[in-house]
């Protein structure tokens, strides 16, 4: 179904600070006046010192050889009678321009080789950082050395020698801090969306490395000078008749018992360029922290855009199954060799505006099944099904290019936590726009424009303005509410909700499970709602699968929990949920033991060691029992309930919720 809406996405004003004033305050600060300082002076120098002092600094005069510092001569002179204080003056630019250099060349390959594992995956990966590993082991300079022999002496080489030679440095450092942001949700978000590596790379991964980089360049180019003074030094880097300071450095090192200051000026000149580049950096990251926290270009369109949902509407009535998951397995090495399976036998299905839930213990497998259905599993993690067949298409058989494009459209995940599945620098407006551009073939203005609704449809006040905002200006519930708007975006057919109300208080909680099921009955979209609080799925779902140790144990409706569930996991599960007639003088009911860890299963029953019910027989792989249209993989299964049953009450949650849903 097609459906038209015109949405006014009128211009809105900047509600953070401006970047001047950000600037401005960091000049109030003792590193800001001094990194201003710094700067102008080396600025002034470079641009003016050729212009001004270039004639004079080459101007022999054989009466005047190596001559001492005196009130006429600063620096004394050298061999032709040319003042050193005005040649030091004059090498700045040569200097800076040099090392600056070979300073981007090192940042280019490194930011190259740094993301190349990203991009590669991780078995070419893994050979790519430990190249650039065993190269950081060696010393810069003694590369640079190495690499000057093949790059030809003279200033083109050795900056080509210095630039390659800190291309290692650079490389682990951004392969560093990648490896800290690819993990975090808002990058499986993106890939779930379809965005390819570079992009993700560009768009999430090096903005949130920014100021780190940004550091560790600057201080890098003050490195970089001291190191292309060390090559000019050993008569590798700049030839006569040209000069730097390095070189100045080794023509003031030979007379040095007669002029000292003929070594002085440009080793003091060295210091004073790579302490002003240190103070630049330091101050180029508070500048870049407060930037990302005050805002970038605006992107919202000031008019009014008119677009269409597309062709992913609701789903028609049909029998046929939404989902169909079938003998799901994930596994992972184990230290020993042998393959760890997490997630084993993993089997159900999920109809068109049904609503499943999964509860159990942490470790159960919950999160790792729905990581594996929409495709999220990285190596060195490998994913196998019998089926698993999404809208009618096999997703372990499609292509790469159309998978993507697959569960983009029509496939929606809400993680755990909306702080880490959101960019922390980019807006969010921005982000859920990207969805649409990437998939739904509108332009960015119309894009802008849906992602404006969305966060109107899902309750978000003043939408126009909360898009131009950054995650951290949003509350945990808003975060929430702006990533349900993100999976809205194309009306997919299936949302999975993985822990959506983690970490939020009762009246939150209410409000997005309430939006949930609002949205559920208004596009028929099936819900897959992973959760631990058993009140939740009671009020929110159909039918509830019950894992342990990897594998379902019990899937039952929610008419049979709330009359007793037969398995013995079930029943304790409810019996360790309190309610309002729990006596609060008696200790609260628990499951003796822990859960196994995935390496240690076993083949019978994982449940037994914990089980009172248990006999010899559980030592055996349990068998699936059907029971009235239930499964329970036990082989004693209770009957009924002992006493009321607890915790399932569903205005624990909200009546709303159950009315709505």
């Amino acid at each position: 179904m097609t459906t038209e809406m015109t949405v006014v996405a009128a211009q809105v004003s900047n509600n953070s600070v401006p970047r001047n004033v950000s600037l401005r305050r960091l000049l109030r600060t003792p590193l800001g006046i001094a990194a201003l300082v710094a700067d102008i002076a080396l600025l002034l120098l470079a641009i003016l010192a050729p212009i001004i002092w270039g004639r004079s600094a080459d101007a022999y005069d054989t009466a005047g050889i190596n001559l001492p510092a005196s009130s006429a001569h600063t620096f004394g002179t050298d061999g032709l009678g040319r003042d050193l204080l005005l040649r030091v003056l004059v090498a700045t630019r040569f200097s800076l321009e040099l090392a600056l250099g070979a300073t981007l060349i090192g940042v280019f390959f490194g930011l190259l080789l740094g993301s190349l594992p990203i991009v590669t995956g991780a078995r070419v990966g893994r050979f790519i950082v430990a190249a650039f590993n065993v190269l950081v082991a060696f010393p810069g300079l003694i590369l640079a050395i190495f690499f000057s022999s093949i790059f030809g002496i003279g200033a083109t080489g050795a900056m080509l020698a210095l630039g390659v030679a800190s291309a290692p440095v650079f490389a682990r450092l951004t392969h560093t801090l990648s490896a800290g942001v690819a993990g975090r949700d808002f990058v499986s978000a993106a890939r779930m969306v379809g965005a390819g590596r570079m992009r993700i790379i560009v768009r999430h991964i090096l903005p949130n490395i920014g100021d780190t980089l940004i550091v560790n360049v600057a201080m890098g180019a003050g490195g970089m000078l001291l190191a292309f003074a060390g090559l000019s030094f050993l008569g590798l880097g700049v030839q006569p008749p040209s000069f730097d300071w390095g070189r100045m450095l080794q023509d003031g090192l030979q007379q040095i018992y007669i002029n000292p200051m003929a070594a002085l000026g440009p080793g003091l000149a060295i210091v004073l360029a790579g302490l002003a580049l240190n103070l630049t950096g330091e101050a180029a990251a508070q500048l870049a922290g407060r930037r990302v926290s005050t805002g970038r270009r605006r992107w919202l369109p000031s008019g009014l855009a008119k677009t269409e949902t597309g062709t992913n509407g609701p789903w028609a009535s049909t029998d046929r199954p939404v989902l169909v998951v079938e003998n799901l397995t994930v596994r992972f090495p184990g230290p020993d060799g042998h393959p760890i399976m997490p997630v084993r036998g993993v089997s159900f299905e999920i109809a068109a505006g049904e609503c499943v839930g999964i509860v159990g213990e942490s470790g159960s497998g919950k999160s790792l099944s729905a990581l594996a259905i929409a495709q999220l599993i990285q190596a060195p993690g490998d994913v196998e099904a019998g089926r698993l067949l999404f809208d009618g298409e096999d997703l372990l058989r499609l292509s790469r290019g159309r998978l993507r494009r697959h569960l983009a459209t029509s496939m929606a995940m809400v993680f755990q936590d909306p702080m880490s599945s959101l960019n922390p620098v980019r807006r969010i407006g921005s982000q859920l726009a990207e969805v649409a551009v990437e998939h739904g073939g509108l332009s960015r203005r119309a894009a802008a424009a849906r992602a404006v609704d969305r966060l109107g449809q899902v309750g978000v006040p003043a939408p126009r303005r909360r898009a131009r905002q950054y995650p951290y200006e949003f509350s945990g519930g808003m975060r929430q509410r702006a990533m349900i708007a993100m999976g809205l975006m194309l009306s997919p057919t299936l949302l999975i909700a993985d822990e959506p109300t983690t970490a939020l208080d009762v009246t939150v909680q209410k409000q997005v499970l309430e939006l949930i099921a609002k949205v559920r009955a208004e596009q028929n979209m099936a819900v897959l709602l992973i959760s631990h609080d058993l009140a939740v799925v009671s009020a929110m779902c159909d039918r509830i699968l019950v894992m342990y140790a990897g594998q379902i144990v019990e899937s039952i409706s929610v008419a049979t929990l709330l009359a007793g569930p037969r398995h013995p996991y079930t029943r304790a599960l409810l019996a360790a949920v309190p309610d309002l007639q729990t006596d609060r003088c008696v200790p609260l009911a628990t499951i003796p033991g822990r859960p196994p860890p995935p390496a240690d299963f076993g083949t019978g029953c994982a449940f037994a060691p914990r089980c009172s019910y248990a006999t010899d027989r559980c030592s055996r792989t349990p068998e699936p029992l059907s029971i009235d249209g239930d499964t329970v993989a036990c082989w004693h299964p209770r009957q009924g309930a002992k006493g009321p049953p607890r915790a399932v009450e569903p205005g624990a949650v909200s009546s709303t919720i159950a009315r709505t849903s």
